[in-house]
């Protein structure tokens, strides 16, 4: 029997609930594959430099983390992001949804909610993911500036991660007429407590030592599940 939930959301963070990937590896594959040895060589050794530095930032300033996990795209022509996120995504990402995740999406649609993804990934790569799902309603993720059809390096504002997505969630749900006290809300990462504090049903799905120790002292529901 469907429960209606018509002015209700279910917000899903993409990276650790949905798939079983995150940024930095999307990023190395962008690396690897670039045009000649040479710039393989280089962009992936950015990459390597980034790797330690984006792990110790990713539960204090998520966003910094993010815009220095794309420095090493500067330069990429549009066209080659596009062709990489899209190669990515099948030779990747597809392989890599996490089947508790989908069933997850599919109950909230059955429950008539909303469903809105939160992705730390670029559009390039995310867009591809929601069509594949074929339950979701919105997402945001990041983008990355162009500039004549080359890539900067930069993110475009706002940048995904940490804690700008509650912000994100509540405008939702105010542009949308949605009831928060009502919604659900699934993370994975410390970075995603003020979410889950912003919804009246939360749930941390295979987390990170700090949102596991968090959920365990708010007494949120911890739900575990791989590939």
């Amino acid at each position: 029997m469907t429960v209606e939930n018509n002015d209700t959301a279910a917000f899903f963070r993409v990276e650790g609930l949905l798939v079983d990937r995150g940024v930095m590896e999307a990023a190395a594959y962008f690396a690897a594959n670039a045009r000649g040895f040479r710039e393989r060589a280089l962009r992936f050794g950015q990459v390597a430099i980034t790797f330690p530095v984006y792990r110790l930032l990713g539960q204090s300033d998520r966003i910094l983390a993010n815009r220095l996990a794309y420095l090493p795209l500067r330069n990429m022509d549009e066209d080659r992001i596009v062709e990489l996120a899209q190669e990515y995504f099948e030779d990747v990402l597809k392989g890599a949804v996490l089947d508790g995740g989908v069933e997850l999406l599919r109950k909230a649609r059955r429950q008539g909610r909303r469903v809105a993804l939160i992705s730390d990934g670029l559009s390039q790569v995310i867009e591809p993911l929601v069509d594949h799902l074929k339950q979701v309603d919105d997402f945001i993720c990041n983008r990355i500036e162009l500039r004549d059809g080359v890539a900067t390096g930069r993110l475009l504002e706002p940048v995904v991660g940490g804690h700008h997505s509650v912000v994100w969630a509540r405008k939702y749900a105010e542009q949308n007429g949605l009831d928060l006290g009502h919604s659900l809300a699934y993370g994975g990462h410390g970075p995603d407590l003020l979410l889950l504090s912003a919804v009246g049903q939360p749930c941390a799905v295979n987390p990170d030592f700090t949102l596991r120790q968090a959920a365990r002292q708010a007494g949120w529901p911890v739900m575990e599940y791989r590939v």
